[in-house]
């Protein structure tokens, strides 16, 4: 099996409404979405999100860093038996890229692709590499920055649906009053923790956490700046509440340090952060192997693609303290997949699988066809890069910028694929408000 096509697609995909935080406010989601091809038509499809506060990265670094440097490295390549995780781990390159923290949602799109790939020719599901313990998973609600009016309207909109674990954006003056509220809102059965974004220096964190530790608040998120390190062993010795690393945690390396200095109660493991599957096991294996707790996390926005990986993660973990994403179109204007992936009442999400690659069962159709798209190309040593304008509308396809989602496993009919790349030659991407707006670049490598 040699992959011999990767197609990169550049989603800008709006919120139903805005998303703020400490570090950014967000009106939509920016997203590569990575589709490969191998030899014998196979196709698989990957995601990583471009947060340039969390790795580092942007949407066009991660195109030009996938086109310029991580596919030329894998094109033509045989893929191994697809025995567990490490080997497809091993087969991709470490690559570094200036600028960033680390290269990973580059990375976590074509880890996630190549793996969707390998498993759907074999036909079999991605639970034969990555066991699950528990048939079902259960994700958090998360309320947004904003007025303290609002928040509380979110919390009772939450409680209503049966979310029983809810994360508070905070990190500004209102702090106090704001988590009290919410608290109020919730009632005292619910859990609820904190996330901060690095926004508190460390006099502010102490002042704001023993003012709401009566409060029965399960952990805090993040409260001091990446790099923060000794800072953060010091606040967990100045506070009852837990504290959890997120912006923090990107690379191994990043994880080892914190376990060494004790300066984390649990790591928030996030896919397209922590580099793919694969890198993202390993670092929630040493967190437990070291005692501390585990959130399989999400960035904000993600698709079905990268919702259902997390879900998969969830469920292979010996001990997760909290699970986040699989928000679908609750958060995001449409997604990418046929059927939804998005969590039901009370935050449950399925998580066993069947099928062909990637797939959840009770939320993704696992029918597909593998090769019946068509991707061109010169044959040259160097991979052939187009960027060309995407039509937004399909004919006939139920929304805009349905992408067939075989990590999600989607059906696969005709009317669903992108378009050919033959045709004229542009640089131009969509931008248009309130539309989601798909940009793509074809990298092939023909046999």
């Amino acid at each position: 099996m040699r992959l011999v096509a990767a197609t990169l697609y550049a989603l800008r995909i709006p919120f139903v409404e805005s998303f703020s935080h400490s570090a950014a406010e967000r009106r939509w989601s920016d997203s590569v979405v990575v589709r490969v091809r191998d030899d014998a038509g196979t196709e698989g499809y990957g995601e990583g999100t471009a947060r340039s506060y969390v790795t580092g990265e942007t949407v066009e670094m991660m195109l030009a860093h996938l086109a310029d440097e991580l596919w030329p490295r894998v094109a033509d390549r045989e893929l191994p038996a697809v025995d567990d995780l490490d080997a497809i781990g091993k087969f991709l390159p470490e690559t570094e890229l200036d600028g960033v923290i680390a290269p990973h949602a580059s990375r976590a799109a074509l880890e996630l692709a190549v793996l969707d790939c390998a498993l759907r020719r074999a036909g079999r599901p991605l639970a034969s590499v990555l066991p699950p313990r528990r048939n079902r998973v259960t994700y958090s609600g998360v309320i947004t920055g904003g007025p303290v009016a609002r928040a509380v309207q979110l919390a009772r909109q939450m409680r209503t649906i049966g979310l029983t674990a809810i994360k508070l954006k905070v990190g500004s003056d209102d702090d106090v009053a704001r988590v009290t509220a919410v608290r109020e809102a919730l009632g005292p059965e619910a859990s609820l923790r904190l996330d901060v974004n690095g926004a508190w220096s460390f006099d502010r964190a102490v002042e704001v956490l023993n003012a709401v530790a009566h409060l029965g608040i399960a952990a805090v998120e993040q409260p001091l700046p990446r790099g923060a390190i000794r800072e953060l062993a010091g606040l967990r010795h100045a506070t009852t509440i837990p504290i959890m690393v997120d912006e923090s945690l990107v690379t191994r390396s990043d994880a080892d340090e914190l376990i060494a200095a004790g300066a984390a109660d649990l790591f928030n493991v996030r896919i397209s952060k922590c580099g793919g599957l694969a890198p993202s096991l390993a670092i929630a294996s040493a967190a437990i192997a070291a005692g501390l707790g585990v959130q399989v996390g999400s960035q904000v926005g993600e698709t079905a693609i990268l919702s259902a990986a997390g879900r998969h993660l969830a469920a292979a973990l010996p001990a997760v303290a909290f699970v986040e994403g699989s928000f679908g179109t609750l958060l995001l204007a449409e997604d990418v997949s046929i059927e939804s992936v998005r969590f039901g009442h009370r935050g449950r999400g399925r998580a066993r699988a069947h099928g062909g690659g990637m797939t959840c069962e009770g939320c993704c159709d696992t029918r597909s066809r593998p090769g019946s798209g068509s991707i061109t190309g010169p044959s040259r040593r160097r991979p052939a890069i187009r960027k060309t304008r995407r039509p937004e509308f399909s004919s006939d396809s139920f929304a805009p910028a349905r992408i067939p989602c075989s990590v999600a496993n989607t059906g696969s009919r005709r009317s669903d694929r992108p378009p050919s790349m033959r045709g004229e030659c542009r640089s131009e991407t969509t931008r248009r408000s309130g539309r989601t707006s798909v940009g793509s670049c074809a990298v092939s490598r023909e046999c």
